[in-house]
């Protein structure tokens, strides 16, 4: 790991050529993680990354240092379970459904619909079984629940590129939705569902092998 200097990349909104010109989030998770200069290294899940670039672009410029102690947290977390990109997609919708504009619920009731079925195809339950929590959201926007129902239903299948294309677009869209609801607070609302994102991809980890005792470190030990 490079030896950091705290004071050359400071959190501000988009892409810099280098740390001296600021960085984003996942920049300065590239720098912490010896990696290249990037917005979109290695050592993140692509779709934690674009949660933690679009918290990161729609946090007040007041609000964004209080992402810097985070920005470890996403380091090494790069989970291959197909669980991962449904239910991350499904935490972040959750957080904006029943607070954003009408126009942005209608978008993301589909969304969330679609990535409720691409996870019942995962956990082999039938495509209309949807978590509670998201149920609950849906709950709360009946009408666009209603027009997303409708839009959806001959929808059988799990969208081939959910994870490539839906499921980002979804989270920039819930992201943008939140930073520009009418309620109190709503950097707080972001950093909050970057720590569910991060928990949620997290659990998804695998287990770390377990350690193999050899007969020469016991005879050291005894």
């Amino acid at each position: 790991m490079n030896n950091v200097d705290l004071s050359v990349p400071v959190l501000s909104r988009g892409k810099h050529r280098n740390p001296r010109k600021g960085a984003c989030f996942m920049e300065f998770a590239s720098y912490l993680a010896g990696e290249p200069w990037s917005d979109h290294p290695a050592c993140a899940h692509p779709l934690l990354a674009g949660v933690a670039r679009d918290v990161n672009d729609c946090t007040t410029d007041s609000g964004r240092s209080r992402l810097a102690p985070l920005i470890p947290s996403v380091i090494g977390l790069t989970p291959d379970d197909p669980h991962v990109v449904p239910r991350v997609t499904a935490r972040t919708i959750r957080h904006a459904l029943p607070i954003v504009s009408q126009e942005r619920q209608y978008i993301l009731a589909v969304a969330l619909l679609v990535g409720e079925k691409q996870l019942a195809l995962v956990e082999g339950r039938p495509l209309d079984d949807i978590q509670p929590e998201s149920l609950a959201a849906l709950e709360s926007v009946p009408a666009a629940t209603k027009w997303a129902r409708s839009f959806t239903h001959r929808a059988r299948r799990a969208t081939p590129d959910f994870a490539r294309r839906t499921a980002p677009r979804a989270v920039s869209c819930a992201v943008e939705g939140i930073s520009q609801a009418c309620v109190p607070n709503p950097d707080d609302r972001l950093y909050q569902l970057l720590v569910d994102a991060i928990e949620e991809t997290k659990s998804w980890m695998p287990a770390p092998a377990p350690r193999t005792v050899t007969t020469e470190a016991v005879r050291f030990t005894v």
